[in-house]
Formats: structure tokens, C-alpha cells, sequence
């Protein structure tokens, strides 16, 4: 323990006490005169006041140099010294004691104790922050009295006397030990403090952060380097500012505050602890955000004094949360509302839609034909387009809707309060018509449409997931009508949905139980009519639902990629069948392009042939066009390595498509099949088909290509096909699609040739 610190904060106190016990010892000194001056003799009296006098200037001088001892140590020379004071003060006044009652009454001698006892009371208030010098003072002063009472005889005064003393001196010690106990707590306060202050100014030159404090007016002080940059002016002159005055701005001359500025006003005003409170200021006329804390601060007697706290100027992190805020709500390409917001909406339209027994609306937006613009032009063109279609439809938009991307090319538009039950069927018939529109797109003038489906809440559903259902379905009904069209919900279609989801269920099971076979059209050729070739044909015939049309489940096996898996399964059984005709009848095999588009394509085929020991120049892979809009170049890649084989290629519903012309330039197909709308079209005597035709047919003839025309179904569409110059017939007039067995039945004796 630093005995000498002590010893400095005790004497320090006594020192600034000096002043007063001079003026006590002269009071106490002028009653004395006042009881033995006449008795004793001015010569006698008047050394002993000048004995007294120089003592108290002994002990002021002393006292002077020790009242700034707070900022220094007290030597063990400078304690003797203040302990010999108060030594020679008990000295002089018990020689007083001694001698002046020897020269008066008892009534003299009681007067006298008296004014001893009130010295030695006053002795202990002065010296209570020195206990020694006291101790030394009162034992003396003690022990002079209680002689004096022993030559008077006064043994009971002498023993109160005793008593007295003693529990002076008690008093004295315990004291003396509270306010050491006091000062030591005062001085590591002090400290901590100090500590603490040191400790903040190194976190405000280390960190981004600042301190600030106001007073009980609110106005700055103590303003730190960092605050006064944070605030964009010198010390000086904010030093004593008001600070709500200083981080408003223009905005005080008005009083039109952002209401943070308000909450912060409010908790200055209510003296309460705050932490982390974001508050919008305008520093030099530009408007940023600061995060400030602070804590109400008291003196020793607990009043307020201010407040004090840190802060920091989160201007760029806030401007990054509100941009991760933007894009959790917003789509980046199209600056749409996304998913998100979009079901939120709609959410709250349902509730407001409860809430008054009013009607709310969904319609579902789908692009026709953009996935074509986006395999032919690339996807940057398609994002353009995108931009495009999403301005238009907000252009469309009125009070109480609101428009939005859900991905893709998909949109959705909710209506928040539907007035009329046809508001639905206008916008989206303007939604139709305006998407519908030609666009201009880097040069290029682009056509796409759009389809529409609606439902209506809570008609169609009451809770956002069941009415995002609906719509979906609706959506989904409008676009197998071939695009272009709105369609409302209705409860019908959840059934078409659920037969198929029960179809998809069942076509994942339908190889395993081998449900599906092969039946083979007849293709003919078109001067002699004899068989040249069968298009294999897939069949399903479900244990579970029968009979399934193939234009229900190619689709669906299309839509699930089931269709990979069934068509190696059609490629292998067509190739062993075709195994058992004779040499120069070819098996067509249609390929879909998700069955060509996979990496082992090729492989399959040569795997098919092999397994079949079929020749590869009795193959002929049949495609579309579709195949190319997914990926040409993977796609041509594909059908050149199996022309390489000695395969043959046919494009199926040629002109159907977009482009026909550049397939047929960048790849060589060996056969042209005509699509039977064009047959359908020629035999009802439409000029635009038979022009096609012939077109087609020379095309094939200069290029060393076959035509074979589809959908032939009567004797008089035979003959206009023939005489149009097609190379092959396929359709009903010469065969139905049959199973196996009844194929091998048009060639007679083939069973006896083989044998």
C-alpha cells in the first residue's frame, strides 16, 4: 500500500482546515482572558497568547505548503513536522491547564474545563483527517487536566475527564479511517476514470467509431478530433454547439426533422440509456446516417450533468443493406417486383380480401415462342427482350395492381381489390395484345406472345400457395390450346392435373411391366406401291388406365425426360424387328430431342445395331425441327456421327418450323417427309400448299433428297401426291399403324424365303 500517498490525501485535508483552527484557537483564547487575564497579569497572560499565536503561524505556514499535496507525496520530515505542531499546540494549552487554575476559584477551574472540552471537541472535527497529530494532542491536553483535577482534589472530574479523552480518541481513529476509506475510494474512482477515459481516446484513434458528449443544455463538449471530422468542421467551432442543431442541417430553420432526429430528441429529453440508434443527419448539406449510443451521466451527488457515448457513420453499410433489401425484393434484369414481393402482395390482397368480403385476382403471364429467341439469338438478346415485355406490362398496370417476374419468361400480375368480375378477362386480353406486339431488339424485329392464366380469390383458393396452384394450372391449360389465349381457373382442371400425375406415376412403370410395344406403319412407294419401309410407332397400354393416346403421353414423357429411357427401349425393339423383314424394307425410327441431345446417343444406335445384327443402311432416324432450336450444333454433331455409320436422316413436318431452309443447308438428309397439313391443304385445292409441295419436291430432287408425303388417306390424295412428284407414301389409305405380326404379313412367302 502507498502508505506515503495516504499520509499526503490525510494531511492535505487538515491543511485546508488551518484557517479555521486559528480563528478557534483565538476565540477559545479571548475566553480564557475573559476568566483569568485580571487574576494571572497582563505579563503572565500575554506571554502565553504570544506562545499560542506563534504556533498557529507555525502551523498556517506549514499548512501552506502541504495544500496542493493531492499532486504529490507527503515526506516522513513533513508528517514530524505537522506532528510536532499539534505536539506543541496540546502543550501550550496544557500548560494553560496547569497553571491558570492556580490563580482563581473553582468557578474558574469548571469555566476552564469547560473550554478545554470544546477545544477538544473542535480538535477532532480539524484534525479528523490526521488522527496521529489529534492523539498526540489529546493525551497531552488530557493529561494536563487531569492533574490539575488532582491537585483540586476532583478525583470524579478527573476520572470523566479519562473517560472523555478516551472516547475522543476513538472517535478520532474511527474518523480518521472512514475518510481514508472515502479518499481511497475517491482516488481509484479517479483512476478508473482516467483509465477509462485513456482507454476510449485509443478506441476513438483506432477505430471508426467516435465519442461524444453534450451537456445538460445539450450543447458539445470535449469534441474529439474524429468527431468534429465526422461533423465536417474544426473543433473550435463546434466546441459548445447545440448538437441536434449541428446534425440537422437546413432542416432546423423548418423544423420538418426526419423523425429519427425526433426519437433522438426524445431520449436526450428523458435522460434514458440508448444503444445502436440509427439517426438520419444532413452534415454540409449531404444526408447520411449515423449510429449513435449514449448513456446519462451524474455527479457525485447524482445530478445530471449530460450525456456521453459513441457512434459511428454507417452511411455505406446502410446503402448496402438497403441494396441487399432491393434485390431480395426486386428482379435485377427486369427491376420487377420478384417471387418474393409478388406473393407478399398477394398474401395481403387475400387478407384484405377476408377483411371486407371483396375479391382479389392472379393472373400468370408465359412468354410463346421465346425459348426459340433465346436458342437463335442467345440469351443477351433474350434478356433485352425480357426488359422489353416487363416495361410494357407496367405500363399496363393501374391502381390496386402490381406486376412482377417470377423467373424466366414467366410474369404474374396481382389484382388487390377486383371491382368486376370481367376486369380479370380485359387486362389479360390487353396483357395479350400489347406482349403481342412486335419488338425491336438489336436489329432484329422479334414476334413473341403470351399466355394467360388467371384465378380469382378466395374463389379459387385461399391462401397464396393454393391460388399460385390454380393460376398455374389455368396457365398451363392456355398454353396446350396453342398459346395466346386466356384461360380462368376451374375446378376441372385439378383433375386433369391430378389424371396426370397419376398418367406420369404410371409411365415411370410402364417398361418394367412391359406395357409398351411397337406397331409399324407401311411406307410405300409412291409409282409402284409396294412397301418400303415402316415408321415405328410407340403404343401404351397401361394396366392402370388402359389405352393411353400416344399424343397424351409423348408429352408428358417429353415434359419428365421419360422419354430418354422409351426411346432406346423403341430403338432396340424396332431394330430387331425390322431384323425379320426382308433386306431392302427400312425401319424409321423417330427421335425426340432430348433422347438426341444426350452425350451417348451415338452409342446407343451402334449398340441397337449390334444387339439386332441389323445393316445400318436399313436404319432411318427421323427428327424435327425442334431439334435445332435447342442446340444445333450438339444436335448436328449427333445425326452426322450417325450418318456415319451408314444411317440415313429424315426431317419430319418439314415447314412446320422456323429456318427449315438452313437446316437442310448446314446437314444433308436423305429424306424429306412432307407434314400432312400441306397433303390436306393440296387435296382441298389451297394454292399456298400446293405451292409448298412443289417447291419441296424440286428442293429434294436438286439436293439428290426423297420426299415422302404424310397423312394420305384417300385414293384421290394418293394421285395428287404422285403426281406432285413425291418419292414415298405414308398414311391410311395404304395402312394403319399394326402390330408386329400382321406387318409380316404383307410380305407373302417370306416366312418359306427364309427358311
Amino acid at each position: 500500500m502507498d502508505w506515503a500517498r495516504l499520509r499526503g490525501l490525510q494531511l492535505a485535508a487538515t491543511a485546508k482546515l488551518s484557517l479555521y483552527r486559528a480563528i478557534a484557537n483565538a476565540i477559545l483564547a479571548v475566553f480564557v482572558a475573559q476568566i483569568y487575564l485580571g487574576k494571572v497579569g497582563l505579563i503572565g497572560f500575554g506571554l502565553w497568547a504570544v506562545l499560542l499565536a506563534a504556533l498557529q503561524w507555525r502551523s498556517t505556514r506549514l499548512n501552506l505548503t502541504l495544500a496542493d499535496i493531492n499532486r504529490c507525496r507527503i515526506t516522513r520530515t513533513e508528517l514530524r513536522q505537522q506532528s510536532l505542531t499539534a505536539v506543541l499546540s496540546g502543550l501550550v494549552w496544557g500548560g494553560a491547564v496547569l497553571t491558570f487554575p492556580f490563580f482563581g476559584n473553582l468557578a474558574d477551574l469548571m469555566a476552564m474545563l469547560l473550554v478545554i472540552a470544546i477545544l477538544c471537541a473542535a480538535s477532532v472535527f480539524f484534525y479528523t483527517a490526521a488522527p496521529i497529530g489529534i492523539v498526540f494532542f489529546l493525551i497531552i491536553l488530557g493529561a494536563c487536566t487531569m492533574i490539575q483535577l488532582a491537585f483540586a482534589g476532583a478525583w470524579f472530574a478527573m476520572v470523566a475527564t479519562l473517560l472523555f479523552v478516551i472516547v475522543a480518541l476513538l472517535g478520532t481513529i474511527e474518523m480518521g479511517r472512514n475518510f481514508l476509506t472515502a479518499r481511497l475510494a475517491e482516488a481509484t474512482i479517479a483512476e478508473k476514470e482516467q483509465v477509462v477515459s485513456l482507454l476510449l481516446r485509443e478506441f476513438e484513434e483506432n477505430e471508426a467509431d467516435w465519442l461524444w458528449e453534450i451537456d445538460v443544455t445539450r450543447r458539445l463538449r470535449s469534441v474529439s478530433p474524429r468527431f468534429a471530422f465526422a461533423l465536417g468542421r474544426p473543433q473550435v467551432e463546434v466546441e459548445g454547439m447545440p448538437l441536434l442543431e449541428l446534425v440537422a442541417g437546413r432542416s432546423w430553420a423548418s423544423g420538418q426533422f426526419p423523425q429519427s432526429l425526433h426519437d433522438l430528441a426524445e431520449q436526450l429529453k428523458n435522460r434514458e440509456n440508448f444503444s445502436n440508434m440509427p439517426v438520419q443527419v444532413s452534415i454540409l448539406g449531404e444526408e447520411r446516417w449515423w449510429e449513435l449510443s449514449g448513456t446519462p451521466m451524474r455527479d457525485e451527488h447524482g445530478r445530471f450533468t449530460g450525456f456521453r457515448g459513441v457512434g459511428s457513420d454507417v452511411t455505406e453499410q446502410r446503402k448496402s443493406s438497403e441494396k441487399i433489401a432491393y434485390l431480395a425484393r426486386y428482379d435485377t434484369l427486369t427491376q420487377l417486383p420478384n417471387r418474393l414481393q409478388l406473393t407478399e402482395a398477394l398474401g395481403e390482397a387475400l387478407r384484405y380480401a377476408a377483411q371486407w368480403r371483396s375479391r382479389c385476382a392472379l393472373l400468370m403471364v408465359d412468354l410463346d415462342r421465346f425459348k426459340s429467341v433465346n436458342d437463335s439469338l442467345g440469351h443477351m438478346t433474350g434478356d433485352k427482350l425480357l426488359a422489353q415485355v416487363s416495361a410494357r406490362l407496367q405500363s399496363l398496370m393501374e391502381e390496386n395492381q402490381m406486376c412482377g417476374r417470377l423467373g424466366g419468361d414467366e410474369f404474374a400480375i396481382v389484382i388487390r381489390d377486383l371491382q368486376k368480375a370481367d376486369e380479370m378477362n380485359q387486362l389479360a386480353k390487353r396483357v395479350i395484345d400489347r406482349l403481342s406486339e412486335p419488338y425491336q431488339v438489336d436489329q432484329h424485329t422479334l414476334y413473341v406472345g403470351a399466355s394467360v392464366g388467371s384465378a380469382m380469390g378466395p374463389r379459387d383458393g385461399k391462401s397464396v400457395e393454393e391460388l399460385m396452384r390454380n393460376a398455374d394450372l389455368a396457365l398451363y391449360r392456355a398454353k396446350d390450346t396453342g398459346g395466346a389465349e386466356h384461360c380462368q381457373f376451374e375446378p376441372v382442371l385439378h383433375a386433369s392435373a391430378e389424371e396426370r400425375r397419376q398418367l406420369e406415376v404410371a409411365l415411370r412403370k410402364a417398361l418394367g411391366r412391359d406395357e409398351m410395344e411397337l406397331h409399324y406403319q407401311p411406307v410405300v412407294d409412291a409409282r409402284s406401291e409396294s412397301v418400303v419401309g415402316f415408321e415405328a410407332l410407340v403404343r401404351w397400354n397401361s394396366a392402370d388406365h388402359g389405352f393411353v393416346s400416344p399424343g397424351k403421353f409423348i408429352p408428358l414423357a417429353e415434359d419428365t425426360r421419360l422419354i430418354v429411357p422409351i426411346g432406346k427401349w423403341v430403338m432396340r425393339k424396332a431394330c430387331e424387328e425390322a431384323r425379320n423383314w426382308p433386306d431392302h424394307i427400312k425401319v424409321n425410327v423417330n427421335v425426340s430431342p432430348e433422347q438426341l441431345l444426350e452425350p451417348g446417343f451415338h452409342q446407343e444406335v451402334v449398340e441397337a445395331l449390334a444387339a439386332s445384327g441389323l445393316r445400318p443402311e436399313r436404319l432411318e432416324v427421323e427428327v424435327t425441327e425442334s431439334i435445332f432450336l435447342r442446340d444445333a450444333s450438339v444436335a448436328r454433331n449427333a445425326l452426322e456421327q450417325v450418318m456415319a455409320l451408314g444411317c440415313s436422316v429424315a426431317l419430319d413436318d418439314f415447314g412446320t418450323g422456323y429456318s427449315s431452309l438452313g437446316y437442310i443447308r448446314k446437314l444433308r438428309f436423305s429424306t424429306i417427309k412432307v407434314d400432312r397439313t400441306f397433303v390436306q391443304g393440296a387435296a382441298q385445292g389451297s394454292a399456298e400448299s400446293l405451292a409448298i409441295i412443289n417447291a419441296v419436291v424440286a428442293m429434294a430432287n436438286s439436293l439428290n433428297m426423297t420426299t415422302t408425303a404424310e397423312g394420305v388417306e384417300t385414293a384421290e390424295e394418293a394421285e395428287l401426291i404422285r403426281n406432285l412428284g413425291c418419292d414415298k407414301i405414308q398414311g391410311y389409305y395404304f395402312g394403319r399403324p399394326m402390330a408386329s405380326h400382321d406387318a409380316r404379313q404383307l410380305f407373302p412367302g417370306l416366312a418359306q424365303r427364309r427358311a
